[in-house]
């Protein structure tokens, strides 16, 4: 097909004459015999020369176009079997077309399906988002926990080592605890002799201080007891010749061998 539109090789115009004129056209053939002629032979014999020139060119141009047909010949037998070959392919390219066609259509009518059957997941999956975002602060939070719990944990294993040591300031507090509670018992049993002693004493100050009272009393009446005649008094009943009655028993009466009265506690 590459010949197709190509102008014939003797019709492009190389030896400057006239279009499909070749000045070369001639050799190669008898030469005409010249000679004197007359003017009207001599008129004829030029278009004879001339109608032998076009002859010559026609025969050339036929040459060329039986050249021209058979390539043209070969060339639509080439596109023919081109042709044919193409015929056998396009089926084939359509077939596999409307194939990959009816697949796509397949697969487009199965993912919109498969769309339809998501939708009521759309609601689940930004659920599902939100637990997660809700799980993530969880963890963040317990992440914080951990390692308040860690902190924690160094601590209380620092103090854990020092129990031995406390336990033992604990057992030393011990012991000087149940040495004050026997001082303390040793020293209560103490107090309270001291304190029966001291209700004792205070038991005989208070009757002392009635007996001094009394005797107060009764001197108070000596002082006022009128005297007897001869500078003399007379001599009544509980004055001190007498003795005081009451505190010293017999009458108060002060005897040597009995001795002052003993005052009962």
């Amino acid at each position: 097909m590459a010949g197709r539109h190509r102008m014939p090789c003797h019709l492009v115009n190389n030896g400057g004459g006239p279009r499909g004129f070749n000045p070369n056209m001639h050799e190669g053939l008898p030469p005409i015999a010249r000679g004197p002629l007359r003017p009207h032979l001599i008129s004829i014999e030029e278009e004879l020369e001339v109608q032998h020139q076009e002859i010559r060119r026609l025969v050339q141009e036929n040459h060329y176009l039986g050249e021209d047909n058979h390539l043209l010949e070969r060339e639509l037998t080439a596109a023919k079997e081109e042709i044919h070959v193409l015929s056998q392919v396009v089926p084939k390219l359509r077939a596999e077309k409307e194939m990959q066609t009816r697949d796509l259509i397949q697969k487009g009518l199965k993912l919109e399906a498969d769309l339809r059957k998501m939708e009521p997941l759309k609601g689940e999956v930004i659920q599902l988002h939100a637990e997660a975002g809700k799980l993530n602060a969880s963890r963040q939070e317990m992440n914080a926990r951990v390692q308040a719990l860690s902190g924690d944990l160094a601590r209380i294993q620092v103090e854990n080592q020092q129990v031995p040591m406390l336990r033992a300031e604990l057992n030393g507090l011990r012991q000087e605890l149940v040495r004050a509670r026997t001082a303390f018992e040793y020293e209560k049993a103490e107090n309270v002799e001291l304190m029966e002693q001291s209700q004792a004493t205070e038991k005989n100050l208070v009757s002392m201080a009635h007996e001094v009272e009394k005797l107060q009393a009764e001197h108070d009446n000596v002082k006022k007891r009128p005297w007897a005649p001869g500078g003399g008094y007379r001599v009544m009943k509980g004055s001190p010749d007498r003795g005081f009655p009451g505190a010293y028993g017999d009458d108060g009466r002060y005897s040597r061998e009995k001795g002052p009265p003993a005052y009962s506690t």
